[in-house]
C-alpha cells in the first residue's frame, strides 16, 4: 500500500482526532484542511503546516488527494460528500451521513450510481468489543436470539448547554446526538429494525428538547429490544463509560450497557461475560449456567476505522459501514421521533 494523501473537512472535535490519526499512521499524510478561514482553523492549519481551503472545489483544483474525511456540521455532509463523489474521491463521512433521511436517500442514489467508495463514521462497528460480540452471535453460541436490552444513561453538565444553546432546542437532544450510535450497534448485533415505539420526557430540565427516552424495538428476525436513553441520569451505564475506548470519560470496567439473550445463553456487553447452557436439554431456569468471560485484544476503534478507510481507498476491502447503513440508522431515528409525536407504534 502506498502512502495516501488525505484531507480533512472540518477540524472540530472529531476532525482534529482524524488529523491525529492521519499523522500517527505511517501509511497516510495530511495534505490539507477545508474549513472557513476563521482564526481557530487558520491556527490548526498553521500548526499542521498544510494549506487551508474554504471549499472542497478549491482543494481539488490545487492538491492531489487519495481520500477525504468529512467531519463538518451535519447540514454540510450531503453537499460536501457529493462534490467528492462527483470527482471520484473516496470519502469517509462522519455520522450522521445526512441531516435528514430524505437527503441521505438522495446521496445514496448518487453513491450507487457512481459506484463510489464511501464509508460512514459509525466507528463502534470497528470496535473489537462489537466484532467479538457479533462473532459470538453468528456462531450461535447464544442459540436463537430472543431479546436485547440497552442503556445510555449519563449526565451532561450545565455548561454543555450554556456553550451551545441549540442543544436545548428541538433536534439538539440525545436522540439525534447520541442515540444514532446505539441504533448502529443494535442493527449490527440483531439485524434490521422493522418497528419502534417510544415515549420521551423533558421533566428534569424543562427544555424544549427531550432529556429521557424509553424505546421498544421489533427486529425483522423476531427479536424484541428495549433501550433507555437519558442525558440527565447519574449513571455509568453507557458505552462511553463502560467500553473504556475513549480516555476522555471515566471508566467503569465492571458495568455493562447491553445484554443480548438467546435460547441457549446471554452475553453482557462490554464486560463480555457470557452465561450458557451446555446443551439444548440443559436449558431450564432450574439449572445453573456455565459462566465465562470472553477475552479480546483492545484497540482504538477510530484508529481501526481509519486503517479500514485506507484499505477501502486501496481497493483491498469493501466498506464495513456502508452508506445504506448510515441512511438506515437515520431512518430508524426518524421513526423514533415520529413514534414520540404520534404516541404509537411506527413501522420503519
Amino acid at each position: 500500500m502506498n502512502i495516501k494523501s488525505i484531507a480533512v473537512v472540518g477540524p472540530g472535535l472529531i476532525g482534529t482526532k482524524h488529523i491525529e490519526l492521519i499523522n500517527n499512521n505511517p501509511m497516510s499524510r495530511l495534505v490539507a484542511i477545508v474549513a472557513p478561514a476563521e482564526a481557530e482553523n487558520v491556527a490548526i492549519a498553521t500548526k499542521e503546516v498544510v494549506p487551508l481551503y474554504q471549499k472542497i472545489e478549491d482543494l481539488l483544483s490545487k492538491e492531489y488527494v487519495d481520500g477525504i474525511i468529512i467531519a463538518s456540521p451535519n447540514t454540510f455532509h450531503v453537499m460536501q460528500a457529493s462534490v467528492c463523489i462527483e470527482n471520484n474521491i473516496p470519502v469517509l463521512i462522519e455520522k450522521p451521513i445526512a441531516h435528514t433521511y430524505q437527503a441521505g436517500l438522495a446521496l445514496l442514489e448518487l453513491i450507487d450510481r457512481k459506484k463510489a467508495k464511501v464509508i460512514v463514521g459509525h466507528h463502534r462497528a470497528h470496535s473489537p468489543i462489537m466484532q467479538t460480540a457479533r462473532k459470538i452471535i453468528a456462531d450461535q453460541v447464544l442459540g436463537r436470539l430472543v431479546a436485547i436490552t440497552g442503556n445510555a444513561l449519563f449526565f451532561k453538565p450545565k455548561d454543555y448547554f450554556e456553550s451551545g444553546v441549540w442543544r436545548t432546542k428541538l433536534g439538539g437532544g440525545p436522540i439525534l446526538i447520541n442515540l444514532i450510535h446505539e441504533i448502529g450497534n443494535f442493527r449490527a448485533l440483531c439485524g434490521e429494525i422493522v418497528a419502534v415505539q417510544a415515549i420521551a420526557s423533558h421533566q428534569v430540565r424543562q427544555f424544549e428538547v427531550e432529556d429521557t427516552v424509553a424505546i421498544v424495538f421489533q427486529f425483522a428476525n423476531g427479536v424484541l429490544g428495549t433501550f433507555l436513553l437519558s442525558d440527565t441520569a447519574a449513571s455509568a451505564a453507557s458505552w462511553e463509560m463502560t467500553s473504556q475506548e475513549n480516555p476522555s470519560y471515566p471508566r467503569y470496567s465492571e458495568e455493562n450497557c447491553y445484554l443480548v439473550a438467546g435460547t441457549q445463553g446471554s452475553l453482557a456487553i462490554p464486560t463480555m461475560k457470557i452465561k450458557t447452557y451446555n446443551t439444548v436439554n440443559d436449558a431450564s431456569w432450574w439449572k445453573p449456567f456455565t459462566e465465562n468471560t470472553i477475552f479480546f485484544e483492545k484497540k482504538d476503534p477510530l484508529a481501526c476505522q481509519f486503517d479500514h478507510f485506507l484499505r477501502v481507498i486501496e481497493g483491498s476491502e469493501s466498506p464495513l459501514v456502508t452508506a445504506f447503513d448510515g441512511v438506515q440508522n437515520l431512518k430508524v431515528i426518524e421513526a423514533i421521533q415520529d413514534s414520540i409525536l404520534k404516541k404509537q407504534l411506527v413501522y420503519v
